[in-house]
């Protein structure tokens, strides 16, 4: 054991004892946070406009600031955009990070000093929590590697722009910056394909310990580390690989290609960061979900998701969230997000300590006929299959066809196999059963003859990597939707379908 990882477990186990501090007074948390907020946010140019000095409870706070998407919230972002303090937080955000947006284009996330640290510790505090339980901390001693975007940033205008990957890049830890990789030219590499080779060149003979990133995208760098070792498993390569971090896509569905690709059963810990914030993070390998943050500057509201489109949806605080039931998640940050709908939706699977699943988007779901097929029927559905069938899955997309050529219509499944499964028609009827018993309205229009059984189109090896470049949206954050109400990304990935 070296130094670092031997200093790394009394220090782990001392900042677990602060989350332990905040996560056991979880309603008293949220209520410190809201009141700082409204301090903080009375005397901006939203805070006037909402009457932020008049609210005292989150009953008056609720009354003063309606649901806001980011085309409601755009006006004031427009401003920040043009360089205007005190609009949205006090002062200037010190970041915008760019996302891509729908109807708007572009979206521009404010990041300011307050909220800053938030991103940084609450990644540290997931790693410091899985070696607090485990012990394990060998790993910090060896290479580590983040599969993110470009850390440059556009400084042509009055506050730096770049992607969230980016921007906390340019914030690692100074104890951290020895271990990882790639050099910093590397990740300046704008061409995925051409950064990701550059990567497998600086890393192939080093001693990887811990790998980061969306298990689509460090597939394709595992895959591209074969090819250049001829090696057959990962571990060959990496023997002290031990921890691998992901986050922004349920990882349960690939986790037997991947486990194939290694060569072994990894650890793995779950992170739920985004540009608007760093909502959860995984606490423990024994038990299911992720720790919702409570204490670094976000106030979390919730409204159920079949009232979200509703006019006036009731939302609700922490105290008041019910276990299993599918939430939109809205937030209030110390970035100047007020009333924020993220568009995500998750689950409470623990309310001692407050842990959550991320169940999918309000957007991504599948209600041609009436079903509300979800991202997690659909997920949990697959895994089930896999577990099932014995089958290695890299990638799939589900979509509805609703004018076939001949027939009744249905749920077509765009599916990557690691290996083509014997009888694929057997597969898909195995899968449609199951996800008749994870949805009832599914089950009740095939019963009526509105649908038919579900159809698996196989996706050429590499097809989902291909079609992401069709679309320019190779690596980074960049990921395909589980599931869709049209066929947006159907019709495309048709054209990567094999008999």
């Amino acid at each position: 054991m070296g130094i670092k990882s031997a200093l790394s477990i009394p220090f782990a186990r001392f900042q677990v004892r602060g989350i332990k501090k905040w996560s056991s007074h979880p309603i008293q948390e949220q209520e410190r946070v809201l009141k700082y907020l409204i301090k903080n946010g009375k005397g901006t140019a939203f805070g006037r406009d909402h009457g932020l000095s008049q609210v005292h409870d989150y009953a008056s706070f609720k009354e003063a600031v309606p649901i806001k998407d980011y085309e409601g919230l755009k006006k004031y972002v427009d401003r920040v955009v043009d360089g205007e303090s005190n609009v949205l937080w006090t002062g200037r955000p010190i970041y915008l990070c760019k996302t891509s947006g729908t109807t708007s284009g572009n979206k521009y996330i404010p990041i300011t000093r307050a909220s800053m640290p938030n991103h940084i510790s609450s990644a540290r505090n997931a790693l410091l929590s899985y070696i607090a339980e485990t012990g394990k901390s060998n790993f910090v001693n060896g290479k580590m590697i983040f599969l993110q975007g470009s850390p440059v940033l556009d400084t042509s205008g009055a506050i730096p722009v770049g992607r969230l990957s980016g921007i906390v890049a340019n914030h690692v830890p100074a104890y951290l910056l020895k271990n990882r990789l790639p050099s910093y030219d590397t990740n300046c590499i704008e061409d995925w394909e051409s950064k990701v080779d550059a990567i497998v060149e600086e890393t192939w003979n080093q001693n990887m310990t811990l790998i980061s990133g969306i298990p689509a995208w460090v597939q394709m760098y595992f895959e591209k580390l074969l090819e250049k070792t001829g090696k057959e498993s990962i571990k060959e390569i990496f023997p002290n690989f031990s921890l691998f971090v992901y986050g922004g896509v349920n990882y349960e569905p690939y986790r037997s290609t991947f486990e194939n690709t290694i060569g072994a059963k990894l650890d793995s810990v779950e992170l739920y960061p985004a540009s608007e914030g760093f909502f959860a993070f995984q606490d423990s390998q024994h038990e299911e979900g992720l720790l919702l943050v409570l204490n670094s500057g976000i106030f979390y509201e919730f409204v159920k998701l079949e009232e979200v489109h509703n006019e006036n949806p009731k939302r609700i605080s922490l105290q008041d969230v019910e276990m299993g039931v599918n939430y939109a998640l809205i937030l209030n940050t110390n970035a100047g997000l007020w009333g924020y709908s993220i568009g995500d939706t998750v689950k409470f699977v623990s309310k001692d300590p407050y842990r959550i699943v991320v169940t999918g988007r309000i957007t991504h779901f599948i209600s041609a006929f009436g079903e509300h097929v979800i991202a997690e029927e659909v997920e949990s559905a697959m895994q089930e299959l896999i577990k099932r069938e014995g089958l290695q899955v890299t990638e799939f997309h589900v979509a509805p066809q609703v004018n076939p050529s001949e027939g009744l219509a249905y749920h077509e499944w765009f599916v990557e196999f690691r290996e083509t499964p014997k009888d694929l028609g057997k597969v898909a009827q195995v899968l449609d059963k199951i996800l008749q018993h994870k949805n009832s309205y599914y089950r009740d229009l095939l019963e009526g003859n509105v649908l038919c059984c579900l159809k698996i189109s196989k996706v050429e090896p590499g097809g989902f990597v291909k079609f992401m470049k069709s679309r320019g949206k190779l690596g980074g954050q960049n990921k395909i939707p589980r599931l869709a109400n049209e066929r947006t990304f159907a019709d495309d990935l048709s054209n990567f379908v094999v008999e």
